[in-house]
């Protein structure tokens, strides 16, 4: 790791001293959990002798791949076979001293292993536990499994992705997984809140296909807001064909001018000037949404006259929203990215240096940073077991 400064230590975090028993696989839950952890909880990512999938939990089948050096930092890790009466007898003495259990296990499973809400409580009444999984587990689909993809195509993601017309697309990256993830970490810290003021734990849970679907449907609801539906499902804007990345003369480039004082100023330094001034198509929101087809082809013939710098250079000046179009790979050499440090070097004990993002939200007084590379199998079982005994000695 880099050299310690004051706030890379948990106990200078907001989430010090609170216990955190990991028990989620995949990338749904250990998004989630990574959170808690980035902000100083002592997670306990808690693993089988071998993985369920015979992994270890990692997404791809490979230990301390990418997925693990992003999902399970600043972790520690044991391993306890809960099937084992020791093992679940262990797990038990655990959650006696924990805050917050998070899993994804089917509600059956979660029954027969112990870990479900009404046998937790028993135990530790101020406990918090926190599920993910695909569909909840009510509802007719509440016994099927489902993954990222799945979920995207239900939610009727796929049906906005892609050419008009062409077939259902995924979104290139595990959208559902990351957005359940951020809600249930939100979840947890809510719930934590509860607790502060009552005393009380509780059970929740967050369904990845009622995130994505709520995320998708604040634009896309529209005309069925109201009872009856006063309109068309549906935001034509969103679904336009020509609201896209514009091809320049040697590369992309992301062009949205939004306000009437914003579509003014590009018409004139793209051209347009007198044939459009006085166009009542375009002359203010509404005319634009209803020809909206007609100005975005002008839009990108317009970008096909320029190179990108050039468009930036002449449009950054007015305000106008423009971008260049990145690649993955040229993000880290991004000169903004660059300069606000998210891409940051590490070394791994066994693997030596690696590039990792830091977490994304900034505090003033609290900022984070990564401490812990992702435990190997088992790697702190020890540790976290003498702590264990010492915190009972000291109950005792």
């Amino acid at each position: 790791m880099t050299s310690e400064s004051p706030h890379d230590r948990p106990s200078a975090l907001p989430l010090s001293g609170y216990v955190v028993l990991d028990l989620t696989i995949a990338r749904a839950g250990p998004t989630a959990v990574r959170l808690l952890a980035d902000w100083g909880a002592n997670v306990i990512k808690i693993e089988p002798p071998v993985g369920r999938d015979g992994s270890g939990g990692s997404v791809t089948g490979v230990r301390h791949g990418p997925d693990d050096q992003n999902l399970h930092r600043n972790k520690r890790g044991v391993c306890i076979d809960l099937k084992h009466p020791d093992g679940a007898a262990l797990f038990r003495r655990l959650v006696a001293r924990a805050d917050i259990v998070v899993e994804n296990f089917r509600a059956d499973v979660k029954v027969r292993l112990g870990i479900d809400y009404a046998q937790l409580r028993q135990i530790n009444p101020r406990v918090i536990l926190a599920s993910i999984s695909g569909f909840g587990q009510d509802g007719p689909y509440g016994d099927r499994p489902g993954v990222d993809q799945i979920v995207q195509g239900m939610s009727g993601l796929m049906s906005i992705t892609g050419e008009p017309g062409g077939p259902p697309m995924r979104v290139g990256i595990a959208i559902s997984d990351t957005t359940a993830g951020m809600f249930l970490g939100q979840g947890i810290l809510l719930a934590l809140l509860h607790r502060e003021r009552t005393g009380e734990g509780q059970f929740l849970e967050v369904p990845m296909l009622e995130c994505i679907t709520s995320f998708l449907m604040v634009e896309h609801l529209y005309g069925h807001v109201f009872d009856p539906p006063t309109g068309q499902l549906g935001y034509t804007r969103v679904l336009n064909p020509y609201r896209k990345p514009f091809a320049t003369k040697d590369g992309w480039i992301g062009l949205l001018p939004y306000t009437d004082k914003q579509w003014d100023q590009f018409f004139e330094a793209a051209g347009f000037g007198e044939t459009i001034a006085n166009d009542p198509r375009f002359a203010d929101y509404f005319t634009r949404a209803r020809h909206i087809t007609e100005l975005y082809q002008m839009v990108e013939q317009a970008a096909a006259t320029k190179t990108t710098q050039e468009w930036l250079d002449l449009l950054k000046p007015l305000s106008i929203p423009v971008v260049k179009t990145n690649r993955l790979d040229e993000l880290p050499d991004d000169p903004h990215l660059k300069a606000v440090e998210l891409f940051q070097m590490y070394r791994h004990p066994e693997y030596g240096q690696y590039r990792q993002m830091r977490p994304p939200v900034k505090f003033a007084k609290t900022p984070s940073n990564i401490r812990l590379h992702p435990p190997k199998m088992g790697e702190h079982t020890d540790a976290v077991l003498a702590e264990v005994m010492a915190g009972e000695g000291e109950d005792a």
